[in-house]
């Protein structure tokens, strides 16, 4: 046996980002869904701005 070698080794593949599935493409390529959550998303913003300056 040698001791202490420097071995270079391979990336595990917990290190690589997931691959997205063909649902999560969908949902983020969809206009319809990206124009609802875009109000949705204003509306939570807006209700905390009232809610603060009121």
């Amino acid at each position: 046996m040698e001791p202490n070698q420097n071995k270079v080794r391979n990336y595990k593949d917990e290190f690589y980002p997931p691959v997205p599935t063909s649902g999560t493409k969908f949902w983020r390529s969809c206009v319809v869904y990206q124009i609802y959550t875009f109000f949705k998303l204003n509306y939570k913003i807006m209700r905390m701005v009232v809610k603060g300056h009121s």
